[in-house]
């Protein structure tokens, strides 16, 4: 029986996952801080509160983005078979794209907190 879609483990979407979830919180971050700097008072919290809301924000990142670098081991192998996975099979095809997918998890972890670390530096907007 010939498959028509991939399996769960095959589809591509497991791949942006952990980079779509540091894009999110690149975003969110930004956009908290950008408007309680610009108008204090529209959001009705102190940046004691910004701070506290970007730490919950990145810890849900950071756990999301975990899940998928866990996801992507299970998909590697475990890591059993050393790259480079190129032969033209769906198990090297599988491997390669789980080996990937952890790579970019890793990526995306040390950037979700690049993103969050100024907020430990800054303790106040600029005016």
């Amino acid at each position: 029986m010939t498959r028509i879609l991939p399996s769960e483990t095959d589809s591509l979407w497991t791949l942006f996952t952990a980079p779509v979830i540091w894009a999110l919180h690149f975003l969110a971050c930004y956009v908290l801080v950008a408007v309680h700097c610009q108008k204090p008072g529209v959001l009705g919290i102190g940046f004691s509160s910004v701070r506290l809301i970007i730490a919950a924000t990145t810890m849900a990142a950071l756990i999301g983005i975990l899940l998928s670098a866990w996801l992507a081991w299970r998909q590697w192998g475990y890591g059993r078979d050393d790259p480079p996975h190129d032969d033209p099979t769906l198990r090297d095809r599988t491997l390669f794209q789980g080996f990937a997918t952890l790579l970019l998890s890793g990526l995306s972890f040390v950037a979700v907190v690049l993103v969050a670390m100024p907020v430990l530096f800054i303790s106040e907007c600029l005016r």
